[in-house]
């Protein structure tokens, strides 16, 4: 149903409205649900929220669930949180609104929250966000598992290329200078390539530390976050997983806030400020804009290629039908499945060709040492 500029100023809130809405619900969208980040780790929240439905379930109230969940708190940080929550509570706030003065929680936990409170579906919420948590840990962790082992191969590979080149070529180069046939192409090559090492490994050092520490300035701007993004879905194996992760997250938001009644354009809202990867922010702002002004959602989402066919059709069907929150949560489903397939595959491909890679590195630098000594030994003959 669209809606023509006339009806949408009506509708726009007023200035103390906005600055009310603002205040107690985006507060701190900019802040990612993302690994590493301050406050209250992943799997603290992802306990936080199973423990605190089974207790609401079983029929325990608010105050009594939060002083249980208190008392089984052993890090003085994490306890001071929960305890303030609890006196908050105490005091005759909301939950949501105790969780969101904490500052430990994201505008996409604290409204879910809220919406739960105001629903009377606080147990579905509470289900659905401890099942959210539960699986980017645990996709955290296959992704760490299958990088780990490759990553560390590679860096054992060039230590050992930088000693080797540093401390064991030169060696043999002192010996080589006591020959007086002329040295193999392959280990002329090597040498000096051990040169270049020697004199210029400070200075490579130094550009490696110059360029990480731009980078790690310019971070944040829109320019290197839709080059690096780029560059990342391009790189084979990598970039389908890394699309895959995201869009199972969009589709899991989706199902949390839809199913929770949050309007459309609000759960569009929530969910961009909640993922930070480019490309998604970048499309959900034309999503977000394009709903606005009574466009459907797969008609929007088509137009980017980070959605594939299959969540275009599905969604097109879901809005047809009402079901939204339903096909979301099937997609992501679907989607986590082949990501767990995917991860493990990358960590079986990427283990062996590391082994190759690093011997071939180590085996051609021996053997570039080695071979005037083979040509020696068979001139004597």
């Amino acid at each position: 149903m669209s809606l023509d500029l006339a009806d949408i100023k009506k509708k726009q809130p007023t200035l103390k409205e906005k600055s009310v809405d603002a205040k107690s619900i985006f507060d701190f969208l900019n802040k990612d649900i993302s690994f590493g980040k301050k406050g209250l780790k992943d799997q603290k929240k992802e306990q936080f929220y199973s423990e605190l439905n089974i207790l609401l379930t079983s029929g325990t109230d608010v105050r009594t669930a939060m002083d249980i969940i208190v008392a089984e708190q052993t890090k003085k940080k994490e306890k001071k949180v929960f305890e303030q929550l609890t006196n908050h509570v105490l005091e005759g706030v909301s939950l949501s609104e105790a969780m969101e003065q904490s500052g430990e929680f994201t505008a996409y936990e604290y409204y879910s929250i809220r919406i739960g409170e105001e629903s009377g579906k606080m147990n579905d919420v509470l289900k659905d966000l401890s099942i959210y948590f539960s699986k980017k840990i645990k996709q955290k962790k296959q992704f760490t598992s299958a990088l780990t082992y490759p990553l560390l191969v590679l860096v054992t590979a060039i230590g050992a290329v930088i000693f080797m080149m540093n401390f064991i070529v030169p060696m043999f180069v002192d010996i080589f200078k006591r020959f007086k046939g002329d040295l193999p192409a392959l280990t002329k090559a090597v040498v000096k390539l051990s040169n270049i090492f020697s004199e210029y490994l400070g200075m490579v050092v130094l550009i490696i530390l110059s360029i990480a520490i731009v980078l790690y300035l310019v971070r944040k701007k829109n320019w290197y976050r839709n080059f690096s993004s780029k560059l990342l879905l391009r790189i084979p194996m990598i970039g389908v997983l890394v699309q895959k992760i995201y869009l199972a997250r969009f589709c899991q938001s989706m199902a949390l806030l839809i199913g929770s009644k949050t309007p459309m354009l609000r759960a569009i809202k929530l969910i961009k400020n909640m993922i930070t990867f480019y490309p998604y922010q970048k499309a959900l702002s034309t999503i977000e804009n394009d709903i606005l002004y009574g466009k459907p959602l797969y008609e929007s989402m088509e137009q980017f290629s980070i959605f594939d066919k299959r969540t275009v059709s599905l969604t097109k069907v879901a809005e047809e039908i009402n079901q939204l929150d339903v096909v979301f949560s099937k997609l992501n489903d679907q989607y986590s499945e082949e990501l767990e397939h995917r991860i493990g595959m990358l960590s079986s491909v990427l283990e062996p060709i590391m082994i190759i890679f690093v011997g071939l590195l180590v085996g051609i630098i021996l053997i570039a040492m080695y071979m005037p000594m083979f040509q020696l030994g068979t001139s004597m003959y």
